[in-house]
């Protein structure tokens, strides 16, 4: 049934108006951004199937998804939608501000590097208050992992006059978990931005899921 045939007081439009945003599902949400179904599926039914293509919500903002059939309108207009979502989580973590917790340095992190399909280096660097100087990518790789120079590193932070740094890579295999390769260059990172005084504060691995901490897991 289209959702033009619905009682009005279920259509995803009318409902925002009348309830607002919140009382909707997330397949109603996708729905909104989709515009209109397809022959034989309505716009909700695609916001399901999206869905349950990607594993829920997350992941479908982190990595995106694809629906057979759903045409290059509805596909571009998806992808607008969670890139906005994208900058929106992006905005938490803006120049000047302090870092407020780990959960805010993780949810950030995860809409920077959650989506690529290779493993990138970046590190957020800080000044002496933890306030966010800049955000940047420093090394891109294969999906097997990036090759990451300590000497550019030291470069980048001197760059941006930091006093502290918080490194992060992300996982496209999806496990967060960190390796021994990961727990040795950031001992040796550790040790080359020591001599410009310049702290780790924590490194991320950014995976399916939350971001793993390592100064959490006690790994720094």
């Amino acid at each position: 049934m289209a959702i033009k045939d619905w009682p009005a007081e279920e259509r995803p439009r009318e409902k925002l108006h009348s309830r607002g945003a919140a009382a909707l599902s997330e397949a109603e949400l996708l729905a909104l951004c989709l515009g209109s179904g397809v022959r034989g599926r309505s716009a909700v039914d695609l916001g399901r199937d999206l869905l349950l293509a990607a594993g829920g919500l997350r992941p479908l903002l982190e990595r995106g998804a694809s629906v057979r059939g759903l045409g290059a309108a509805k596909t571009a207009r998806l992808a607008a939608a969670l890139e906005l979502a994208r900058r929106c989580l992006a905005e938490d973590l803006k120049r000047g501000e302090p870092l407020c917790s780990p959960e805010q340095t993780a949810a950030y992190l995860q809409a920077k590097l959650g989506s690529y399909p290779y493993e990138v280096f970046a590190c957020v660097f800080l000044d002496n208050r933890h306030r966010v100087i800049a955000f940047e990518e420093l090394f891109r790789g294969s999906i097997a992992g990036a090759s990451v120079y300590p000497r550019e590193v030291v470069r980048a932070c001197l760059r941006h006059n930091a006093a502290a740094v918080i490194l992060a890579h992300n996982h496209p295999s999806g496990a967060a978990e960190p390796s021994t390769s990961d727990v040795a260059i950031t001992d040796e990172l550790r040790r080359a931005l020591r001599l410009i005084d310049v702290r780790v504060l924590d490194h991320f691995i950014v995976g399916a899921g939350t971001p793993v901490s390592m100064a959490a897991r006690g790994l720094l």
